[in-house]
Parts: structure tokens; C-alpha cells; sequence
């Protein structure tokens, strides 16, 4: 069996996050109908990780917890805007400890700790500033995008206010604009093709050098607008529609948390500029915001492949780590839900696909053993020969990469969603009266048995996913399930205790210094 190398030895890093992407469009329902060549032929390569899930969601929480390597519970930027405590370590910050200057193409959707910076400093402005660490190469936040749009002026296009780049176009004055209409800009200057073509810009002059470069593709996110031909490419009759109950009604009897989830985010706030041409539930429209999704990911397929043959091509690849995985998921339909903040599966279950040119033993393979979020940090800190930081939640995944099945390995998955807000309540506080540090539940899931377990008095939730995969029938007021219910609610609670932040717990000051303590340097 191959062995990693030494630290700093002709080592580069890519690690690519892609938006809200779905597990099943790699493996599973989506994945006959969509096509995905450029990462089918990474899996080829590399090793699949089948059961793997984001711990937390929506965008800033998640890769929070990607980059730190901790529960939402420890690392507490739980919500988008929620500051995360400037004393944290990350994933950029140990990685420069091993000599690497990490490069950002995209954001991160990191919130600065506002007990670092004047209140007038604009880093307190935004939501979307870049993780410390990270040296920014190319700006791409959602909400701002300047070196695009400067790109988009100098190509000459007559470009609208930035609130409307992601509208849909009508190309006939005499009607009104359609989803799959496409927006005003061409594929070849859409945003995942600018980024990726500075990606190859920039990397081209660091052939001859180790880098670490983080590249973050906004696509499929909404809003679900896509250039040529992407707009059309999949035809909506042929997708398999949503999973869930027949009826919106019937969703939102499951639990009083559904009423707020069928309707935050609804199906048409997905979309930009088709006022009145869509309409909440109709199946037609379902599928054509599905086509539209499908293409987006087709687009950032086509990308990622671009990015792939330049290694090829330039040398790197059997040089370079290689990170592919989605922050989280998307709904789309399913249970009659759009977006991401909710406990269903489609939320919460994304890919990851990782090549460690060294261990082609296991180039091909893919596993189903759980893997978490937070399993990312340590696993490319492992790589690097850098110690895993005191108290990180998650755990290397190089044992799995090397074939082996460690013996310990987690048997459920632990997931998190915070849903209140400090400056209004949100719908789902309204529909559950949970206060702020009431709205929240945490999830428990193992192959075969999924707890949901809500704060605020809330009744549970219950699957039995063996014999109900798509979550249909909650199973928690049922008396014969009522052992299962409390066998789970106490592991839940034993991993969580389990699992409290730890940074100085297990440290010791003693007359001879500290015991146990590691500073990472």
C-alpha cells in the first residue's frame, strides 16, 4: 500500500466546494438524468464517499463547520451573518503552519467577529468576507461579484443593476420572461465560467511551485437561471418528479416545524423575473426549476473538468490533492420544500470525492461508511503532516482512503439547524413559538433509524429508513417505536456531551507547565 509523503514534498491542494448540490445527482435518483462526465471520470480516480453529510447548513454555517472542522454546536456561527469567533482555528490557518499560502477563487461566506473591528469598519458590513487565512485571489461573494461584473462591462454587455444579473430574459419583447429564458450574459461569461477561467489564469504561473487553492462554485444555487444551452438541456417530462405526501397539506400536518418549511423559501422565490409565470406547486413548473438545476450543475461539471485537464496537462495532477464535495444540499420539490433549511435527507446529504494521488489502491472505490463535514479539516491537515487541532469534532478520513475500516468508525451521522434570527422571527419561529435560542433541533442518523429531536417542547421526529427511505412516515408517537425513540435520544445526547468543545477541556496546569497541551506550531 502506497504511504502519503513527507510534508511539503511536491504536494499541491484542490479543494473545489460546489453550492448545494445534491448527493443523488452523483449517485441516486438524479443521477441517470443528469450529466456529470468530467466528475464521473474524477470518481474513476479517486475515492467516493456515499454516506457522507454536511453537519449543519444553511451556506455560512456549513462551511464553518467545513473549514473548523466543528459542530455548529462549538464553532456557534449558526446562521448566515452569525459572526465566528475570530479565536478559532481553521483549515487555511494550520495549513500556512506547513508553509502553504491558501488561495481563495470564490468566497467562503465567513462572518468577522465584531469584537476584532471598529463597528464602522465595513468588515462588519457583509456577511460574506473571507475566512482568516485564506488569501483572497478572486472575489465571487453572491452579494457583490465586482471583478465579474467589470468583466461582463469590458465585454460589452449592457449590464442592469447587480439585483437583477440573475433574472431570466425574455428573447421575445412580447412576453413576459419564462425560467428557463435565459439571463443576459453568455455561458462563456457566465460567473462559474469567469471563475474557473481565473482558477487557470492564476494556477498556470504556479506550476512550478506547491499551492493550496480553494475554488467555490456559486452553481446550482439558486436563483435557478442558466445561459445557453444549459437553460434547456434536460428535458423536464423526463425527470422523475419530487419525492413526499401527496399534498402540501399533508406535509404540514407531520409537525407544526413543516408549515414554515413549505413556505421558506417558496418554490417561486427560487427564481428572478418570471413574476406570475410560475406558480407554487404546479408540476410543470416543479420540473422545469428541476431541468434549470440540472443544467447549472451540468456547467459547473463542464468547469471542474477544465480545471481536472490543466493538471493533466501542466504535470500537477499526480501531484495534487484533490477535494470535490457541495456545502450542503437543496430540497428541489421534494416534500413540496425548496432550499436547505429543513431535516430531510436532501438537505443534508451532499458528495465528496477525494484524490490522494499516492493511494491508488483505492482510485475507483467508493465507500459507505459515514462521513461528516467536519471530517475534511483533519483529513487535509493529515495529508499536509500537520496535527489535528485540540477539540476538532471531526476525524481524518485517510484510514478509509488507505482501504482500512477502523474498527471505531462513527455508526450515525450528527447534524444541526439553527432557524431563528436575533432581529425578527423568522417563519419558523412563528409557526413552532420557539424564542431565538429555542429554534433549533439536532438530528441523529444511523443506516437504519433517523431521529430528529427539536428544542422549545416540540414533539420529535422518527424514521425508520429501511423501510421508508424518502422520510414519509414519522414513526414517534407510535408505542412500539417508543424504545427506539429513547434509545436514540440518549445516544444523541451522549454524542453531544461527548462532543463539547474540548479546546482546553482535557488540558492540565500543573507546577511543571502544562499537561496535554498542544499549540500547534
Amino acid at each position: 500500500m502506497s504511504e502519503t509523503r513527507s510534508p511539503r514534498s511536491g504536494r499541491k491542494v484542490l479543494f473545489i466546494i460546489i453550492d448545494q448540490l445534491r448527493a443523488d445527482c452523483i449517485h441516486g435518483r438524479l443521477a441517470d438524468h443528469v450529466n456529470l462526465p468530467n466528475i464521473a471520470a474524477l470518481q474513476s480516480e479517486a475515492m467516493s464517499f456515499d454516506a457522507h453529510f454536511s453537519v449543519t447548513n444553511p451556506c455560512g454555517p456549513s462551511r464553518a463547520s467545513i473549514f473548523t472542522g466543528l459542530y455548529a454546536m462549538n464553532h456557534r456561527s449558526i446562521r448566515n451573518g452569525t459572526p465566528l469567533d475570530g479565536n478559532r482555528t481553521n483549515v487555511a490557518l494550520e495549513a500556512r503552519k506547513a508553509g502553504y499560502d491558501p488561495l481563495l477563487y470564490g468566497y467562503s461566506d465567513t462572518t468577522m467577529d465584531p469584537r476584532f473591528f471598529h463597528p464602522m469598519d465595513p468588515q462588519l458590513h457583509s456577511e460574506e468576507r473571507v475566512l482568516p487565512g485564506l488569501r483572497e485571489m478572486l472575489e465571487m461573494r453572491y452579494l457583490e461579484s465586482y471583478p465579474w461584473r467589470a468583466h461582463l462591462v469590458a465585454r460589452g454587455y449592457d449590464v442592469p443593476d447587480y439585483s437583477r444579473f440573475y433574472e431570466s430574459v425574455s428573447p421575445d419583447p412580447d412576453r413576459p420572461a419564462r425560467p428557463d429564458d435565459p439571463p443576459f450574459y453568455r455561458a462563456e461569461d457566465s460567473d462559474t465560467a469567469f471563475l474557473a477561467d481565473k482558477v487557470l489564469e492564476d494556477l498556470a504561473v504556479r506550476r512550478h511551485q506547491d499551492w493550496f487553492a480553494l475554488v467555490t462554485f456559486l452553481r446550482p444555487h439558486p436563483p435557478f437561471v442558466a445561459p445557453a444551452p444549459y437553460n434547456r438541456m434536460y428535458d423536464p417530462a423526463r425527470l422523475p418528479l419530487p419525492i413526499g405526501l401527496p399534498t402540501r397539506q399533508e406535509e404540514a400536518a407531520v409537525h407544526p416545524f413543516m408549515k414554515a418549511a413549505l413556505v421558506a423559501p417558496s418554490m417561486v422565490q427560487t427564481v428572478k423575473g418570471c413574476d406570475g409565470q410560475i406558480e407554487n406547486g404546479n408540476v410543470e413548473d416543479i420540473q422545469t426549476l428541476r431541468s434549470i438545476y440540472l443544467g447549472l450543475a451540468t456547467e459547473v461539471d463542464r468547469h471542474v473538468g477544465r480545471i481536472i485537464d490543466f493538471l493533466k496537462d501542466s504535470g500537477q495532477y499526480d501531484d495534487t490533492l484533490i477535494f470535490l464535495m457541495a456545502d450542503h444540499g437543496e430540497m428541489l420539490g421534494d416534500h413540496h420544500m425548496w432550499g436547505k433549511q429543513n431535516p430531510y435527507e436532501a438537505a443534508y446529504r451532499v458528495p465528496l470525492i477525494i484524490r490522494h494521488p499516492d493511494m491508488k489502491d483505492g482510485h475507483g472505490t467508493r465507500t459507505d461508511m459515514f462521513t461528516e463535514s467536519v471530517d475534511i479539516m483533519p483529513t487535509i491537515l493529515e495529508c499536509l503532516g500537520r496535527p489535528v487541532p485540540a477539540g476538532c469534532d471531526g476525524r481524518s478520513l485517510l484510514p478509509l482512503l488507505r482501504g482500512e475500516q477502523p474498527a471505531d468508525w462513527r455508526d450515525a451521522v450528527h447534524m444541526e439547524l439553527d432557524f431563528g434570527e436575533p432581529d425578527q422571527d423568522t417563519p419558523w419561529q412563528q409557526a413552532t413559538g420557539c424564542s431565538l435560542d429555542e429554534a433549533n433541533l439536532a438530528i441523529l442518523r444511523e443506516k437504519r433509524f433517523k431521529l430528529v429531536h427539536f428544542n422549545g417542547g416540540l414533539p420529535p421526529l422518527l424514521f425508520d429508513l429501511e423501510t421508508d427511505p424518502d422520510e414519509l412516515h414519522d414513526l414517534a408517537a407510535d408505542p412500539a417505536h417508543t424504545p427506539q425513540l429513547l434509545r436514540l435520544t440518549r445516544k444523541l445526547l451522549s454524542l453531544r456531551m461527548h462532543h463539547a468543545d474540548r479546546t482546553l477541556a482535557n488540558v492540565r496546569i500543573t507546577p511543571q507547565g502544562a499537561v496535554n497541551f498542544h499549540d500547534g506550531t
